[in-house]
């Protein structure tokens, strides 16, 4: 099984628990406003990989990875689920801890051969990390070109399959930060039952070259960075519907 891979990181230490082997992958369906890797987007590209040679690299650092593992970021990672099925499988059979960053918009709970697949990619999965961008649909499709309907239900599923869940959330000015919205945001993840922790990061501005040079209109031009204060009040307002049901 062949995957493509956008890029990788050797020593990631905010993509999950401990340091960890990190894959982008190539390819992404959605067009989010602030999206810092759009050289990411399209399929058909990337350098193609198999699981035995991404399992080699990561064992001439295993060492290093003794209290983290592999996370397998995008992009959108579900897009190439065979792949990733594969990878996690054999890195499973070497005790490795595994981890999908995604934003789960793929979903589909009509399709039963896509739950089929997605049900033997959780069997190797120890954690999902879930960017939600915005808990508003409209508003979530006018940040990223889709709504939110097959993304919370995907949080759901991942959930009653008891497993563990991470939730990030970009706070961008003007866009994702209403503090009634941040609030109901955390009442619906304070429902999960296997949410294990939530990372609230600030809007930056790292990527708007990448834009210049592929051509592309950067939308948020003139939205300032966010600062780290705001988002850690940003963070407060998840936390307080987040105890509001719980």
């Amino acid at each position: 099984m062949i995957g493509y891979i956008h890029s990788k990181e050797s020593f990631g230490t905010v993509d999950g628990p401990g340091i960890r082997y990190v894959l982008f992958m190539q390819g992404c369906p959605m067009r989010c406003l602030y999206c810092h890797n759009p050289d990411t987007w399209k399929t058909g590209q990337g350098t193609p990989v198999t699981a035995d040679e991404i399992l080699r690299e990561f064992n001439k650092n295993k060492s290093f990875y003794s209290k983290g593992g592999i996370t397998v970021s995008g992009g959108e990672p579900l897009m190439q689920i065979d792949f990733l099925t594969e990878l996690f499988k054999k890195a499973k059979e070497k005790n490795i801890h595994t981890c999908i960053d995604t934003s789960g918009v793929t979903f589909n709970k009509d399709d039963d051969r896509y739950l089929s697949k997605l049900d033997e990619l959780l069997e190797f999965t120890d954690l999902i990390m879930l960017d939600i961008k915005h808990i508003d649909s409209d508003k979530h499709k006018e940040l990223t070109g889709k709504d939110n309907k097959n993304i919370l239900e995907f949080a759901e599923y991942v959930d009653k399959k008891n497993i563990d869940l991470w939730i990030r959330h970009v706070v961008v000015p003007s866009y994702t930060d209403s503090p009634e919205k941040l609030y109901n945001l955390g009442k619906y993840i304070g429902q999960l039952k296997n949410l294990k922790a939530l990372d609230v990061l600030p809007y930056h501005t790292m990527g708007v070259n990448k834009y210049k040079e592929l051509g592309i209109p950067y939308k948020l031009e003139g939205v300032k960075p966010l600062t780290k204060t705001d988002a850690e009040i940003a963070k407060g307002h998840i936390l307080e519907g987040i105890k509001s049901v719980r």
